[in-house]
């Protein structure tokens, strides 16, 4: 019974860091940083599989959902992959398919000047490579490389 105890503590002490988040906040435009990211992940090599438009979700479905809660001025998530980096850390553990495709968001709230910038944090381990790339591309986004 400990031993499971155990595991368990650590499975949910492993979920709990995954759901942490990395980021930074810049007083740039939120058309300036999301022009930045394209860019950045472009210069790794990489292409943006897809941009989510998470604000304007949000926004054209709220009545629809009986709110009136404006959440974000505007708010965008960028998903993409790396064949390579993608091969390695699955290569050391197939359950990292669960962490692709990578994403970095993009969010201003109302009525704030700043917009700020991040992706999910990563577990220990082979995944830290992956963190490390996403951490170049936001720093490169906002001009902190």
């Amino acid at each position: 019974m400990i031993r499971f105890l155990f595991a368990a503590g650590l499975i949910w002490a492993s979920a709990a860091q995954a759901d942490e988040m990395v980021t930074y906040t810049t007083e740039q435009s939120f058309g300036d940083v999301t022009f930045g990211v394209e860019n950045a992940i472009l210069n790794q090599g990489l292409i943006p599989e897809n941009v989510s438009h998470v604000g304007e979700m949000l926004d054209r479905t709220r009545a629809d959902v009986g709110s009136d809660v404006v959440l974000f001025e505007a708010a965008e998530v960028f998903s993409f992959c790396s064949a390579a980096l993608s091969r390695k850390v699955m290569e050391a553990d197939v359950m990292n398919i669960g962490f692709c495709p990578y994403d970095i968001f993009v969010m201003q709230l109302p009525e704030s000047e700043e917009v700020t910038i991040g992706y999910r944090a990563f577990p220990d381990g082979a995944m830290q490579e992956v963190q490390s790339l996403l951490d170049q591309i936001v720093k490169e986004a906002i001009g902190e490389e």
